[in-house]
């Protein structure tokens, strides 16, 4: 599926190796009435925490692709997979018999679901299976070899042997007296498996409908209303743009397809990639990265196959801002460089200062400058020029994240402010998903001078430099960009990058004087995102960055970022994606939870027992027992009047984080335990 892939990753390790994993893991921790809550363990974002000692920089999962194969066990179940593979089995055993009678040679004695016959004119083979509407491997010119799944019919078994045979007549009654296959016994599974309830009970398209809606009505989801993640930019993904995926001519296309019927993927893809460097003021682009973490390490990549390529094999120090994507010094460290944190300024800005001193300490070693423009910190670097300037006459390279790009098109472009590559956040920018961590693009964007050391070698060659399995990446959902630059255009485009920077700058006005905004440029403005420090509220206070963080869920908004890239802040983001009420709304809701604060300050409720301190509130925490906290049922649950028609309950109170980190469970509760 999607022109070869990807598809989710799994591995196992031995119990002691679980922190070394890269990824995510979802463990099962409690909350704070002992009831067990789902919750991504500690390395999901360790690379933000330990940085360039994280031992990955995966940020994105396959989720999406995780999801649709975990809801075809659910659906199948043990028996249904089992009768499945029996099936496809028996179907690729009765390719092999007819090829067999038909006096060609079946390389194997045991296969599952593929059949390899050599002895043969393969290449004509090949020719008469693609216009009979197969889609065969050629091996060589004498060997060729078929694959059949669970939509493979008896008469198409029969028909792909005649036809890659050569037989000039095929019938389906030379199917009497065939028998059902049996695999070799030491091949056979005779453990269980999948034997939780789950995979037990939802065996009916209804059932599975309900399940899934269960399911879907436990997340915050941007159809129920604003996520303003800073640094994440969950923006709207709209049906129009979306709606190209699901085409069978995309989403059916053989990985191996002769190239004249992947005409029209490779005509897209040709696009995105001419449209995609004009954006950005570069020369060529590769789409292969699965994720902006997996563009970060290809272009860091491609700087260091430079320097190679020019002798400079010393150069390995990467000078990373301390205001840098939460990503960027693990990335380093995975590409073989050595990490060297610049200062920042009082204002947020890169220290000018302390980076020339850092770049004469290593002016012999120094391979790149990674930075964030606009920075992490939600501020434009007046001073980029002058960064990217010190940085080549040093003799480095400079790496401008992208991962912010959403504050700058049609403004400002990477390439004409010194940057040589970027990669580029397809689901922060160019409203691919984001929800769950993927699927993910992170293009990545070089000058002409690093094209051969990008993936794909500045597409010349699909297959070069790879930091994928697939050529093209996440190729099935490059659609909904095409779609998206497409319909906006270089002035909608441009429209959109000054609503976000308007949105972020309004919710900032408004709420500064409750919590002070950490960073500002000129004027007292930020960029696309703002930083809103609750250090203060908590001194004055007793009210924490947790506190509010859960009590917005109650107010029906997922919250903002938090402690990153700062500890004790939120870092909010709304995005162009929300109109004036919406971003109103959410305002409302900040200064509702400040003058909650403030009552708690004053007494009014105690420290340790208060709307904010016990938030979330599900509903069953507010009907189960006597209520005995000094505030209302009403105040817990419906703290402004417009929730009582459309609340959002959430599943779970206050996760015990440190609980989750302790015990990571690879096995769920059983559903009656979220009952």
């Amino acid at each position: 599926m999607g022109f070869g892939g990807p598809h989710a990753g799994y591995m196992a390790v031995r119990k002691g190796l679980e922190r070394q994993l890269p990824g995510r893991l979802v463990g099962v921790s409690q909350d704070a009435d002992g009831n067990p809550g789902y919750r991504l363990a500690l390395q999901t974002r360790e690379q933000h925490i330990r940085r360039e000692k994280a031992t990955s920089n995966i940020c994105t999962a396959q989720v999406l692709l995780a999801v649709m194969a975990s809801m075809y066990a659910v659906y199948h179940g043990p028996v249904g997979l089992r009768r499945i593979a029996q099936q496809v089995h028996g179907r690729a055993d009765l390719v092999a018999s007819q090829l067999r009678d038909l006096g060609l040679t079946v390389v194997h004695d045991a296969f599952f679901d593929t059949v390899r016959v050599t002895g043969l004119d393969a290449e004509a083979a090949f020719a008469r299976l693609r216009e009979a509407g197969y889609t065969p491997h050629l091996v060589n010119g004498e060997t060729l070899q078929v694959s059949v799944d669970e939509t493979t019919t008896a008469h198409n078994a029969v028909e792909i042997a005649y036809f890659l045979s050569g037989a000039e007549e095929h019938s389906i009654g030379l199917l009497d007296g065939h028998t059902a296959p049996v695999l070799p016994a030491t091949l056979e599974r005779t453990s269980d498996f999948l034997t939780h309830p789950t995979f037990h009970s939802y065996h009916s398209e209804t059932a599975m409908m309900r399940y899934l809606k269960r399911l879907a009505d436990l997340d915050y989801a941007l159809d129920r209303g604003m996520i303003p993640l800073g640094s994440c930019t969950m923006k709207l993904n709209a049906a129009t743009e979306m709606a190209a995926v699901t085409w069978p001519e995309f989403a059916n296309l053989h990985p191996f397809a002769p190239e004249g019927d992947a005409e029209g993927y490779l005509s897209m893809i040709g696009d995105l990639e001419t449209w995609l460097a004009d954006i950005t003021g570069y020369d060529t682009v590769s789409l292969q990265p699965n994720a902006g973490s997996q563009g970060e390490l290809a272009g860091l990549l491609a700087i260091r196959g430079y320097h190679r390529s020019r002798g400079d094999v010393h150069r390995d120090v990467c000078l990373i801002p301390a205001s840098a994507h939460g990503t960027n010094a693990a990335s380093a460290v995975l590409a073989g460089m050595r990490v060297v944190v610049v200062a920042c300024d009082a204002a947020g800005n890169v220290d000018v200062a302390d980076l020339r001193a850092k770049i004469e300490a290593n002016s012999a070693e120094l391979a790149a400058l990674m930075i964030t423009y606009p920075s992490t910190h939600g501020v434009y670097e007046h001073e980029i020029v002058a960064i990217t300037d010190a940085v080549h006459d040093a003799g480095g390279q400079v790496y401008i994240d992208g991962a912010n790009l959403n504050a700058l098109v049609g403004y400002g472009r990477f390439g004409d402010v010194g940057g040589d590559v970027s990669h580029l956040n397809l689901h922060k920018t160019f409203c691919i998903p984001h929800g769950g961590g993927g699927p993910g693009v992170g293009p990545v964007a070089a000058k002409a001078h690093l094209a051969e050391f990008l993936p794909g070698a500045g597409g010349r060659d699909p297959l070069a430099n790879p930091v994928s399995a697939a050529p093209y990446g996440s190729a099935s959902i490059l659609p909904i960009t095409w779609a998206y630059v497409r319909m906006m255009g270089s002035e909608g485009l441009r429209e959109a990058t000054a609503a976000a920077v308007l949105s972020a700058n309004y919710v900032a006005a408004r709420l500064r004087e409750a919590f002070p905004v950490l960073y500002t440029g000129d004027g007292g403005l930020v960029a696309h995102e703002c930083i809103l420090d609750i250090r203060p509220l908590k001194a004055a206070t007793g009210i924490t960055v947790d506190d509010v963080a859960k009590r917005l869920v109650d107010y029906g908004f997922h919250s903002p970022t938090m402690s990153f890239p700062v500890a004790g802040t939120l870092m909010v983001e709304p995005t162009e994606s929300e109109d004036l009420g919406e971003i109103d709304r959410f305002v409302e809701a900040m200064l509702a939870i400040r003058a909650e604060a403030d009552a708690v300050a004053a007494g009014e409720w105690p420290a340790g027992d208060n709307p904010l301190a016990n938030a979330p509130h599900t509903a069953r925490s507010v009907i189960e027992g006597e209520w005995s906290h000094p505030y209302s049922r009403e105040v817990a649950v419906y703290p402004v009047p417009g929730l009582i028609r459309h609340k959002y309950w959430p599943a779970v109170r206050r996760i015990d984080q440190a609980w989750g980190d302790r015990n990571l469970a690879c096995a769920c509760p059983p559903p009656e335990a979220f009952a």
